[in-house]
């Protein structure tokens, strides 16, 4: 059976992204797999990282707008 095409990054949600980043980093430190498989796996890391830290980036900024452009810590808003 083949393996299926991964989803494209942009397609992905932040929980899928980061899940799927952890799976790279565990198959990496543990050494699996072949030099080309290995590299091909880092560059979709960078990719699902840099997916990640945009959605993360869309989320503070729609938390500014909802809190009057200022952060507010959680915690003291309770």
């Amino acid at each position: 059976m083949p393996k299926s095409e991964p989803k494209p990054v942009e397609a992905l949600t932040f929980e899928e992204a980061y899940a799927e980043l952890e799976k790279i980093v565990a198959g990496l430190e543990a050494g699996e797999g072949p030099l080309e498989e290995s590299m091909a796996a880092f560059t979709r890391g960078q990719a699902l990282i840099k997916r990640c830290a945009e959605l993360l980036d869309g989320a503070e900024l729609k938390v500014k707008q909802l809190s009057g452009e200022a952060l507010v810590d959680l915690a003291e808003a309770a």
